[in-house]
């Protein structure tokens, strides 16, 4: 059986994904900050799919200790990592004159560092898979400065770049590297906007997206997705 690792997966995207990676017969584990919320899902998708194993542990990725224990904690579980998804991330609006003093290190700590000390922890794991793909979930904020972006569109840039990198050193191995850059989806933070259902993206669209790039031949990888609503940004 298949594993993946999934980074901030109780809710939007990485819910999806998980489910959506679940579905296809994949073992799972994933980290977030609300236990209760980790332990409810567990037991409805533990009897759903009695079959995989699922990891379900608390860890705040904006902290580099708890990203070092929850990677070391999947690799006492699984010999080998065929996808990892690091979707984890946080949204501050500001602009960098006047926002908060600190904005920028907490984004770049949840954003960045935790994609950065997750995806070295895991390499030696990810390179035993015969089909390895990590798969950055990134945002159209990482490809256009925008009013109020400060510090959460840095450090989108940030990732994006970290991708590039990543996918340009291991070119020569059989891990394919994906920064999917989604605009708007409809997930618990757009719930009470007042943006309507219907003008905004599904989070299945997204874990359509990255299992359909994942699901090609080893020869193809898909470096950078780009998605956004059928009438545009918001």
């Amino acid at each position: 059986m298949p594993n993946a690792v999934i980074t901030g997966a109780t809710q939007g995207i990485g819910k999806a994904i998980a489910e959506k990676l679940l579905e296809q017969g994949f073992s799972l584990a994933i980290c977030a900050r609300n236990q209760e919320e980790l332990d409810s899902l567990k037991t409805g998708w533990q009897a759903r799919y009695p079959q995989a194993t699922i990891l379900a542990l608390k860890a705040d990725v904006g902290v580099k200790e708890e990203v070092l224990s929850f990677a070391a904690d999947v690799m006492d579980e699984f010999a080998v990592v065929d996808i990892l998804v690091n979707n984890a991330g946080i949204y501050l609006p500001g602009n960098i004159e006047t926002e908060e003093d600190g904005h920028l290190e907490r984004l770049m700590s949840v954003n960045l560092f935790s994609a950065y000390h997750l995806t070295r922890s895991l390499l030696p794991t990810i390179h035993q898979s015969r089909k390895g793909h990590i798969f950055n979930i990134c945002s159209v904020a990482a490809l256009k400065a925008y009013p109020g972006g400060g510090s959460y569109s840095i450090s989108k840039y940030a990732l994006l770049g970290f991708s590039d990198n990543l996918r340009e050193e291991l070119k020569d191995t059989t891990i394919r590297v994906t920064a999917l850059s989604p605009g708007a989806v409809y997930s618990r933070s757009w719930s009470s906007s007042g943006v309507a259902e219907s003008r905004i993206m599904q989070v299945s669209d997204v874990a359509d997206m990255l299992w359909a790039s994942y699901s090609l031949s080893a020869m193809a990888n898909v470096e950078n997705i780009v998605m956004r609503p059928q009438k545009g940004d918001l």
